[in-house]
């Protein structure tokens, strides 16, 4: 991944030095479960204990003479520890180092995101108690719909934000599986109690079978619940992209100091942090595609899943966190106007509260095709009459019928429609999250 989507402490984790650093505990874990086994003796294994080291920059000059990573690393740590490296390696295979150093480097990863989901879910929670009571219009296709709440709107984001993290945290713990079973899964060279010691200390878990190669689907459900995360940090982006078009004007990505919005217009204060996420999670998403083919290999294994892997992998990380690291800072500089807001509410002239009047009706006797003739007649004629909603609904005789004038004006109460948020909020157990109590 490019430097401008790599932030600390995420992309550390997918640095040679820490890769190499894990391929040497994992091969002195082995060392160590053989010499309880007498298959190393105590001189040995304080020797390699003692001497074992690498340097990433001769095991790149190794590798290009052998073209194997894994034994260019064997070889240089050879070269420190001397005669006692014959029992280095003993009975594995390269994806038995490979497999079990990758899952645990995206355990390692997950937790990280994890615990990222979790801060943008903080700060989600804190927008959505604090804008509860914060009304504006619910549009569905883009046009005035009923009204919502602000805070209403971060509340679903925080609910699904959850289910993301459910999966993904379900993914993990999937993925945290390693294997040392030999060159093609039925520990031949190795007795089972070696993978067990293994794991036990690197915090993993045994594959309960595998091939020469832990099976793919479980690296394909990580990245597929990350590109979910990813499509939901998208959502969210696209929605406030929308709201801070010109015309709506309602939320507003933060516009620090000495920032410039256009090179040609300096009137401009662009959405970029959410462009870009949505454009980032494009990429999660053919991703995850690529993680998907990876499953299907050769027999007992092949390699073509590798060289996917080793792009795919460390990317769909270090681009979740990034997005989720500038998700969390637009929501914590998000320009809210709430007089915009108010405005577009009376936009339409009351006519968003038309499901009222046309339920009003129907309570009195109305069929309902009988009462949405009259309601959109009178919704309809608007630009014709000059007069607002509430003023011709009023005024029409065939509604007069039936609704008295206060029937009429409860229809059109704001707080009447959003008499229920409370206990939306309950549901969703957001005031206890939130830190403070919505009023």
């Amino acid at each position: 991944m490019i430097a401008r989507y790599s932030l600390s402490p995420l992309k550390e984790l997918w640095e040679d030095q820490h890769k190499f650093s894990i391929w040497l505990k994992i091969e002195l874990l082995v060392c160590e479960a053989l010499a309880r086994r007498e298959f190393i003796p105590k001189a040995d294994l304080k020797r390699i204990v003692e001497k074992a080291a690498f340097e990433p920059a001769r095991i790149s000059e190794i590798e290009e003479e052998t073209h194997h990573d894994v034994i260019a690393f064997l070889t240089n740590v050879a070269e420190n520890v001397g005669d006692s490296s014959r029992y280095i390696h003993l009975g594995l295979t390269s994806s038995d180092l490979l497999d079990t150093a990758l899952a645990y480097q995206m355990k390692e990863a997950g937790e990280i995101i994890l615990s990222e989901v979790e801060r943008v879910r903080a700060v989600i929670a804190r927008r959505a108690v604090s804008e509860k009571e914060t009304p504006m219009i619910g549009r569905t296709h883009g046009v005035h719909a009923e009204p919502i709440t602000l805070g209403l709107k971060f509340a679903t984001w925080h609910d699904e934000l959850g289910r993301g993290r459910d999966r993904f945290a379900r993914a993990v713990d999937e993925v945290s599986c390693g294997k040392i079973s030999g060159a093609v899964g039925t520990y031949a060279h190795l007795d089972p109690s070696v993978e067990a010691y293994v794991m036990k200390h690197l915090g993993l878990k045994p594959a309960p079978i595998s091939t020469q190669i832990v099976p793919r689907d479980r690296h394909a459900a990580y990245l597929s619940s990350i590109a979910l995360i990813g499509s939901s940090l998208e959502k969210f982006a696209t929605e406030i992209r929308n709201l801070q078009r010109t015309e709506i004007g309602e939320l507003g990505e933060p516009f620090r100091s000495g920032q410039k919005g256009s090179s040609a217009m300096p009137h401009k204060m662009n959405p970029i942090l959410c462009e870009r996420i949505a454009g980032l999670a494009r990429i999660l998403r053919s991703n995850c595609h690529a993680a998907m083919e990876n499953i299907s290999l050769w027999h007992e294994r092949d390699i073509t899943h590798s060289s996917a892997e080793r792009i795919i992998i460390p990317d769909s990380t270090l681009l979740i966190h990034y997005m989720l690291v500038k998700f969390g800072q637009v929501l914590e500089g998000l320009r809210i106007d709430r007089e915009r807001m108010a405005a577009n509410l009376r936009l339409t002239e009351g006519a968003i509260f038309s499901q009222s009047l046309l339920l009003a009706l129907i309570r009195k006797g109305i069929t309902r095709e009988e009462a949405y003739r009259i309601v959109q007649s009178v919704a309809l004629s608007g630009d014709r009459s000059g007069s607002d909603f509430q003023e011709r609904a009023e005024k029409n005789e065939e509604i007069a019928k039936h609704l008295s004038r206060d029937e009429i004006l409860d229809c059109f109460d704001v707080k009447r429609h959003l008499r229920n948020v409370d206990m939306i909020y309950e549901r969703l157990g957001l005031i206890a999250e939130g830190g403070q109590r919505a009023r």
